[in-house]
């Protein structure tokens, strides 16, 4: 008989303080402070972290540490990790939602055979194991680029 992996579960928990019509802090014990508020095309300030602004964020970060993660658990550490991404907004169905984001890594390793471990880990293993991207509906879209260390 097969045994079952008993998993641990964690809570995460915030605060928001709101400070003007579309302004607000959000907090969290022992972390900085962030001031969040509306996107400018929801009336709100191109200074604000939007919500839009920090779900894209957080699936970024999550690829990221995802990808170092199992990159590690094979041997591999990359010599450098820079991103960015994209995601979009639309509205379906009469409801505003994010429909898709990609992120695009570039990666720079230190041998050939390090660039296929990370390879083969981009196209079949981050995605699948980035709980942010478990958690959305929208589809996640990886576009890596790879090259040697100089």
């Amino acid at each position: 008989m097969e045994t079952k992996k008993a998993y641990k579960s964690f809570r995460y928990k915030t605060d928001l303080l709101w400070k003007s019509a579309h302004r607000g802090v959000l907090s969290g014990a022992g972390k900085p402070d962030v001031g969040v508020g509306s996107a400018p095309e929801f009336r709100g300030h191109p200074d604000n972290w939007s919500p839009e602004d920090l779900l894209v964020g957080a699936l970024n970060a999550c690829v990221m540490l995802t990808f170092y993660a199992l990159a590690q658990s094979k041997g591999v550490t990359p010599v450098a990790y820079q991103s960015s991404a994209e995601g979009l907004l639309e509205n379906t169905d009469g409801k505003y939602r994010i429909t898709e984001v990609t992120v695009s890594p570039n990666i720079v390793l230190k041998s050939q055979a390090d660039l296929e471990i990370a390879r083969e880990l981009m196209q079949n293993k981050v995605e699948a194991n980035c709980f942010i991207s478990n958690s959305i509906s929208g589809k996640v879209k990886l576009t890596p680029e790879f090259r040697l260390e100089a």
